[in-house]
């Protein structure tokens, strides 16, 4: 398995993440993130979320705000679309997405592709609508449908990176916790599983569906 850097002490990385609810960048994508940050990188990342309504966009805020904690440049997109109904106002959520094309990320975080919750599915297709060159990581949210796959690209983090993620996703999400995927084990039994398979401890896995090599 051959590592490659996005991430580079000095070197700016640019980084769109896109989800559609308040927690989805965190879980799917926190550890990453706080990785990037603590490789030394000037990590700039456009902070998208599509369902951020009321409390869910402090939620966001907030969350997005510990999880950089100063060490990396935000800007925050919050939309209020409807919980479930995504696909119901395709239009406006195509709208939204296509409002972010002027931005120029290294690169971009979403959902995965074959994601069970429609939303989710929906974030992914018009993502890859909007963004057709640039490389996109899809990250994947557990779940009780049960519809983790077999990804191929992998970041590999520590301890103190998926500790201070966990911390961060019970602190901030109180709407979420009465669901009974959203706990520690959870997050750290995934972390682990995806670990073993790039022959790290800890790691979070992700989707590439095309790399450009150079």
């Amino acid at each position: 398995m051959f590592p490659l850097a996005l991430a580079q002490p000095g070197k700016t990385l640019s980084v769109l993440a896109i989800g559609a609810h308040s927690d989805d960048i965190e879980i799917g994508a926190g550890g990453t993130i706080l990785t990037w940050i603590a490789s030394g990188a000037k990590v700039e990342i456009d902070w998208c979320v599509a369902s951020a309504p009321g409390e869910r966009a402090d939620e966001a805020r907030a969350s997005a705000g510990d999880f950089l904690n100063g060490a990396a440049r935000v800007n925050m997109h919050l939309a209020d679309f409807r919980d479930g109904y995504m696909p119901a106002e395709r239009s406006a959520v195509k709208d939204w997405v296509e409002s972010l094309k002027s931005l120029k990320p290294d690169v971009i975080l979403t959902h995965q592709r074959n994601d069970a919750h429609q939303d989710h599915r929906l974030i992914n297709e018009l993502t890859w609508n909007t963004f057709r060159d640039h490389l996109v990581l899809e990250y994947e949210i557990p779940k009780w449908d049960g519809d983790l796959g077999q990804p191929n690209t992998y970041v590999e983090i520590s301890e103190q990176a998926l500790a201070r993620k966990i911390e961060l996703l019970m602190k901030h999400f109180g709407t979420q916790r009465s669901k009974a995927w959203f706990d520690d084990e959870t997050f750290r039994g995934l972390a682990r599983l995806r670990g073993v398979e790039c022959r790290a401890r800890y790691a979070e896995a992700f989707y590439a569906r095309k790399v450009l090599l150079k």
